[in-house]
């Protein structure tokens, strides 16, 4: 009778806990996670990119002066602004690609990668995660580097669409924060990641028209660009502050929306097969 009644005074164990479709609890954890992982190296992360940026934009005016007006589709304007979106979103697209590259390569390094496998979080969870992460670092970098542009008189940074200031700017951050998750998956040491930003990423990016008009590339060049991702991506940022572009903004829009979307789907397929990841 008495171990009836204790047994009864005992208290139920609790159920297990519900989270619903998504566990956004544990999203929002990661999240601040990725972001408190740059945020406290900000010096390196954020005040280094836009020195970088702003070295870029003194070194071409000095060389080019108020001497540099383009032809072609961006005829009668100043080379310095043709020049200073391009390096905004360059800073964009390689610091997006940096945070999520690292911070995964870091984690299987170090041996703990556990720290976001055990914990209840989806294979699109932790994608959402560490890109939103490395996207938030992304828009930061552009943002400050922008008004440092601006705002030291080194070019005009006056927009003249915002739609595609908005689009490309998400659509390039997320894409490279993407790719840096894919190689921060694959990578089994910084050596091998520092290839892929070497031999990949740094192309890409140099051979996209940030720093030119492709139409000064020769064939087949010229027409190999158009299928260079980037490309689309520099294309749109800068026609939202100039108001022209190499290619119709409504196909690099698409574009980089279906690259983007193939990005994702590729972070969130390593994650559900545990590729390099799992013992």
């Amino acid at each position: 009778m008495t171990d009836e009644i204790s047994a009864a005074a005992r208290p139920l164990p609790k159920p297990p806990r519900s989270y619903g479709a998504i566990n956004w609890i544990g999203l929002w954890t990661l999240y601040k996670r990725e972001v408190g992982r740059f945020l406290k190296v900000w010096m390196q992360t954020l005040f280094a990119p836009v020195i970088t940026t702003l070295l870029f934009m003194t070194v071409f005016k000095l060389a080019f002066g108020n001497r540099g007006e383009l032809t072609g589709d961006f005829a009668g304007l100043d080379y310095n602004s043709f020049l200073a979106p391009g390096l905004v979103i360059m800073s964009m697209l390689q610091n997006a690609f940096q945070n999520t590259s690292s911070s995964l390569t870091i984690a299987k390094v170090q041996g703990s990668q556990v720290d976001f496998l055990m914990p209840p979080l989806s294979p699109l969870e932790l994608t959402l995660g560490f890109i939103f992460g490395a996207v938030t670092r992304g828009l930061m970098v552009g943002i400050i580097g922008a008004l440092a542009i601006h705002f030291s008189g080194l070019a005009s940074l006056d927009i003249a669409n915002i739609w595609p200031v908005i689009w490309f700017s998400l659509m390039a951050t997320i894409f490279l924060a993407a790719l840096g998750a894919v190689g921060g998956i694959w990578a089994e040491k910084f050596d091998h990641l520092a290839a892929v930003t070497n031999f990949v990423i740094v192309p890409l990016t140099f051979l996209s028209g940030t720093f030119y008009d492709i139409k000064v590339l020769v064939e087949p060049f010229q027409s190999a660009a158009h299928f260079d991702p980037i490309f689309y991506l520099i294309d749109g940022f800068r026609a939202g502050f100039i108001g022209v572009s190499n290619s119709d903004l409504m196909v690099g829009a698409i574009a980089s929306g279906v690259f983007t979307f193939l990005a994702g789907v590729w972070v969130w397929w390593l994650f559900r097969i545990g590729y390099k990841l799992k013992a």
